[in-house]
């Protein structure tokens, strides 16, 4: 979109601020469904599964794999999105729906809900 810059404020409906996942049955203004976890591929994973873990403690987001692994991130204040937390492989964000975004870190790609703003410059 020229002209546009697409702004990226996190709003990480997974997990609240006090690091608790919420109710298996709730569900957010994004349509999607807030029960503590998100759809990831991880690994050789082939296809989407919604078994990763969410957690959240302040700024610092860490996704849990279904094998034991997981990834860290820090929730940027700028509204920029998310950056790789403890030194590890850069994260790369991409919008793939109104208020949806993909991370991908290495070998694993994490889908979580986003609260998206445009700006026009």
């Amino acid at each position: 979109m020229k002209g546009r810059l697409i702004g990226l404020a996190m709003l990480m409906v997974l997990a609240g601020c006090d690091g608790q996942a919420p109710k298996a049955d709730s569900e957010t203004d994004t349509g999607l469904v807030d029960d503590g976890k998100a759809d990831c591929m991880t690994g050789s994973a082939k296809q989407w599964a919604r078994d990763c873990l969410v957690e959240r403690r302040g700024d610092t987001l860490t996704i849990r794999h279904p094998d034991g692994g997981f990834r860290r991130f820090r929730v940027l204040a700028d509204g920029r999105g998310l950056e790789s937390a403890d030194g590890a492989e850069p994260a790369t964000l991409s919008i793939t729906g109104k208020r949806q975004i993909d991370v991908a870190a290495g070998d694993d790609r994490y889908r979580l809900p986003a609260q998206i703003a445009d700006t026009v410059k």
